[in-house]
Formats: C-alpha cells, structure tokens, sequence
C-alpha cells in the first residue's frame, strides 16, 4: 500500500491538470509569485529580459503580459511595461533615463505628482530641471540645451487644460535627438495616436495612468509605459525590474474588463462633457471655462488639428473676480451629484477646487485663486447641469 501524502502536500502537488482546449471570452488570470521551471535546464536557459520572458511572478505572468500588449496596441507602439499606478510610470521613466548633471524640462501645466518629483526628488540625484510655457514653442526651443535629456508633454495640461503644439515641441526634440515623452492618460489612446502625430513624427515615449480610462471603474490603480524603440524600450526594463514594480493580477484583470468599453465611454463622456462645458460657458456666474474643444479655451486650434475630435471627460472653471475662495467652496459642497476627489474617467462625476497659484511657474492670464475641475462620469446630462444649476444658486458676491 502506497504511503499516503499529507493534506498540505496533496493540495501542493495534486494530479488534476485542466484539459487543452478552454476558450472564453474573459483572459484567463495568472497569479504567481513563483514561476516554476521543466527542469534545471529551463531553469539554467537565458532569457531575454524584454519583459516577455517568464522569470519570476514579479515581472508578468500570461495576464498582465496580454494587457501590456493590448495598451501597446492601444497607443500605436510596440512595446510596454505596466506600473503600479500613473505616479510609477512617470517616476519609471525619469529614473530610467536621467543622470547626474543631466536636465529635465517639464510644461508649466505638468501633472502635480510630476512637478513634486522634478522640483523635490530629482535634484538629490544631481539632476537640474526648468518649466517652459506649453504654448510658446519659441521660448521652449531656447530652453533646449546640451544638458537636456527628456522633454515631458502633456496634452492637454494638468487642470488648466491647454493643448499645446505637439507637433512643433516633438519636432524640436527630435532635431536636438532629445527623449521626448508624452502624459497621455488625458488623450487615452482615443483622441490621437501619440506615435504619429505627422508622417514619420511622434513622440518617443507614452505613458498613461490606466486608472483612469482603461479600468473606467474608478477602483484600480495602475499605469503604463508604451515605446517603439527597442533600445529605448531595454533602458525602461532594466530600470523596471530594480525598481521592483509588482502588478495584482486582479488588478490586470479589471483593467483588461474595462478595455473593450473604452472607446464607447471616451466619447460618452466627451459629448457629455462639452455640453455642459459649452452651458457653464454661458453662465453669468462664470468668467471663463477652459476645454480644448472651446473656440477661446488655450490651444484650441492645435487640438483641433490635431485630436480627430477627441477630448477628455474635463473641463475647468474660472469664476466671475466677485466670489472669492469661499464663495466658490460653497458652490462645490452644494453640488449634489459630484462627488469631491481626485482622479476621474470613472462612473460618477466630479468637482475639485484648485488654487493654482501654487503650483504654476509662470502664472497664468486670469484668477487662479480658485478653479474648479470638473470630471464628468456616467450620469445623464439633464441631470448634471440641473445639480450644477442649483449649485450656482448659492453663490454670493463676497
């Protein structure tokens, strides 16, 4: 009579193997931190590290490699490795490529987080940068020196919402051969393809926080770093594993559920999101709105060159001189439909008061004590500008 095994051992080792031949429609999940190997030979076997070989759970696993393929697609590139959040990407890429005595150039209107790591992390390294207006390619060009190694863009910028001249800033780049990476978690793929702005002209690096519009759930963190150069793509990898950038396999998961609705959400929200725009516009409470779709919004007509139409699910307002900071808090806690918080390209809309004065460089061509940002989730339009109606109604004159 065979020894019988222990319980703990027969789960390990059990003898039941799935059969060939399972198809579905959702990609199977994949968790391991382990990865087990044929034999000491596989095991002895090098791998290239392109982020496709199977090593060790840390590094991928079928799952998070057929999301990593599916962004690729997704933004027009070749190659992509997966972060823990939007933060990770943009931490991943100036790690990866920046050096002691090497500088950084980074818009006026760059994503908070970014701005904190160039300003308060970056210069522990040796590392120098400046902040150049997004909409002057003139003073931009004269900003590029020998000491310039990445460029960041963002279109449309960070809360205030200009689109800027990509076309003339990567063209720039590449005649000094300088990296060029672009924040697109705004354009997601959808509004234009980040690697053919123009015949035979792109930008070098893409990024975007899958938090936003490829989970869609407003309860995943992740991001993503997309390239076509190969070489380019090694330099990111190499840094990737040291900095030790794990995924939960259910995570993957929901961001690869999110995928196939992305684009029919995109532009839900995007008309959604203009109407109400192109509304709060017309309100004498209001001073301006920023939306790239809006004829007198900054940059309008390099996104209208440019985007095929697309636009995020953002628009900003700039309220009349005569309601304070108070006043216009008071307008965001009446709202009743948006909820007050960060992030967005989630179900339920938001609204978040900003006093930008401290986080701009070069100041900006109206009141930035208080702007409020609004994200526009799921809801019905008939609904939204009801509760924003309402809202308005409590605003007094300080």
């Amino acid at each position: 009579m065979s020894r019988q095994r222990a319980i703990a051992t027969e789960q390990i080792h059990h003898a039941y193997r799935a059969p060939e031949g399972w198809e579905a429609v959702p990609v199977g999940v994949y968790k391991a931190s382990t990865v087990l190997f044929k034999n000491t030979a596989d095991l002895h076997k090098p791998r290239p590290r392109d982020g496709l070989s199977y090593r060790y759970g840390l590094h991928g696993t079928p799952t998070s490699y057929t999301l990593a393929a599916r962004i690729a697609s997704l933004e027009g590139g070749t190659h992509c490795l997966l972060t823990p959040s939007g933060l990770s990407a943009v931490t991943l890429v100036s790690m990866a490529l920046l050096r002691p005595g090497d500088e950084v150039l980074v818009p006026d209107n760059v994503y908070g987080q970014n701005r904190y790591l160039t300003e308060s992390w970056l210069p522990q390294f040796g590392i120098t940068h400046r902040v150049y207006d997004p909409l002057d390619v003139a003073g931009f060009k004269a900003l590029l020196s020998e000491k310039t190694r990445l460029v960041w863009l963002e279109a449309a910028g960070s809360i205030t919402l200009e689109f800027p001249d990509l076309l003339a800033l990567v063209a720039a780049c590449r005649e000094r051969s300088i990296v060029c990476a672009l924040d697109n978690t705004w354009g997601a793929g959808v509004a234009f393809k980040p690697f053919e702005l123009a015949p035979g002209l792109g930008v070098d690096i893409s990024m975007q926080a899958l938090t936003k519009y490829p989970s869609g759930g407003a309860d995943v963190l992740m991001g993503s770093v997309v390239t076509r150069d190969a070489a380019l793509h090694e330099r990111l990898n190499h840094a990737h594993e040291h900095l030790g950038y794990g995924l939960g396999q259910n995570d993957v998961e929901l961001v690869l559920r999110g995928l196939p609705s992305l684009e029919l959400r995109y532009r839900a929200q995007d008309a959604c999101t203009r109407a109400l725009a192109a509304w709060m516009a017309q309100r004498p409470e209001v001073a301006r709105v920023l939306h790239p779709a809006l004829p007198d919004s900054p940059g309008h007509a390099h996104w209208q060159a440019l985007s095929a139409g697309g636009a995020a699910c953002l628009f900003s307002v700039v309220f009349q001189p005569e309601y304070g900071p108070a006043e216009v808090d008071a307008f965001v806690d009446a709202l009743q439909l948006f909820g007050i918080g960060y992030s967005w390209a989630g179900p339920m809309s938001l609204a978040v008061p900003y006093d930008m004065r401290r986080s701009r460089n070069l100041g900006l061509p109206y009141p930035a004590e208080r702007i409020v940002r609004f994200a526009i989730g799921l809801e019905a339009e008939a609904d939204l500008r009801a509760d924003l109606a309402q809202a308005l109604s409590v605003l007094r004159p300080r």
